[in-house]
């Protein structure tokens, strides 16, 4: 049996383990709502302002992904002000925790295999 070989034979579509890829989920891959769902379990709240420097996007980029989010249950947007400046924070709702723990699993095993694969044979 060739490497190829093994590599199908643990990932069959009736019944073997599922390739790791396909527990990801487009609404948390996507790499700017990825980096909101990171920063936002760093955190109890994080301002709005924060991620939209730290992941380096516009105010209308950074929007749409938060009503993205928000529509998914994956995040809550709360509105008020500090002091007399209007602000606007985000947090990571229980879905929006499991979700991102399903996404960073399924990277981890996309590494574990590929660090596997590309280990020397002796």
């Amino acid at each position: 049996m060739s490497s190829d070989d093994d590599a199908h034979s643990s990932t069959t579509a009736s019944g073997g383990r599922e390739y790791p890829t396909n527990t990801l989920d487009d609404t948390v891959h996507q790499r700017h709502r990825l980096g909101i769902l990171t920063i936002a379990a760093e955190a109890r709240r994080v301002e709005v302002s924060y991620l939209r420097d730290a992941l380096a996007l516009t105010p209308g980029n950074l929007s749409r992904h938060l009503t993205v989010l928000e529509a998914a249950n994956l995040i809550q947007i709360e509105k008020g002000y500090h002091g007399r400046r209007p602000r606007t924070w985000i947090s990571i709702t229980q879905q929006g925790r499991s979700a991102l723990a399903v996404e960073i699993n399924a990277l981890r095993e996309l590494l574990r295999r590929h660090q596997q694969q590309s280990e020397p044979t002796v």
